[in-house]
């Protein structure tokens, strides 16, 4: 599976560099490249990469509201920094997955990518407000990383799952929810966090009665589902499909 990556540095020979040394390794696709904090938020939003490399030193915006922004709008995104100067900011530290200085070989920062971003590509997540334009935005998020996974096969089933698991977050929990999607070895893996009290229950079958089919539904359509306590709080719906065949 191909690795996308955004390159951020406003020195084109550093990006020209790590551009090169990602195509000889193989594996990676560099989506966009950008000079500037502000280029960056919007080419992470428009391309949603598995890995950003993002030097901290830019022209128009401090690094820590680039990093902020970035975190905040495509969460599923991997953040590298990639600075030629020690970390001095503890929270850059914490919001990022590596922080990796320009004197290493180069070859360490590929190796640590590749290792990186084949996890990022198999596991996203969006947080999304408790409305009811968010099932859509959720079926959106799925379909767009199915499309990247090339998991099109599963796009059906995999929107009326995610349709009646965000339904049931924003009418029955009142609650924000967090929608994400992970790939095991055999099942791709769909799970609604949200921070409601209560758990969803099959409800007996009626003619009459609108509601407690959802579950009946996820039920017949998936090899398996269940509700999980979140670690923090709220609970966990999820659902499993079995993976197309090779």
């Amino acid at each position: 599976m191909v690795i996308r990556v955004l390159l951020v540095d406003d020195v084109e020979d550093v990006r020209r560099f790590v551009r090169t040394a990602l195509r000889l390794h193989g594996g990676f696709e560099v989506v966009a490249e950008a000079k500037s904090g502000a280029e960056a938020v919007q080419l992470a939003g428009a391309h949603r990469p598995d890995v950003v490399v993002l030097d901290l030193g830019l022209p128009d915006l401090a690094g820590r509201e680039v990093l902020r922004r970035i975190r905040e709008d495509t969460p599923e995104s991997k953040v590298v920094i990639f600075s030629g100067a020690e970390p001095q900011d503890t929270w850059v530290q914490d919001q990022v997955a590596a922080y990796v200085l320009k004197d290493v070989d180069v070859d360490y920062l590929v190796n640590l990518l590749a290792a990186m971003g084949t996890r990022a590509s198999r596991q996203r997540a969006l947080d999304l407000p408790q409305a009811l334009t968010s099932a859509g935005l959720a079926r959106r998020f799925v379909s767009e990383t199915l499309g990247t996974w090339d998991l099109e096969p599963l796009l059906d089933d995999a929107l009326l799952v995610t349709s009646e698991l965000a339904a049931n977050a924003v009418t029955h929990a009142n609650s924000a929810f967090r929608v994400q999607l992970s790939v095991k070895s055999t099942t791709l893996r769909i799970d609604v966090v949200d921070y409601g009290a209560g758990a969803p229950e099959p409800q007996a079958l009626s003619m009459s009665e609108e509601h407690g089919r959802g579950l009946h539904l996820i039920d017949a359509m998936t090899t398996a589902w269940g509700i999980e306590d979140a670690p923090t709080t709220g609970k966990i719906v999820w659902a499993e499909l079995s993976l197309p065949s090779p």
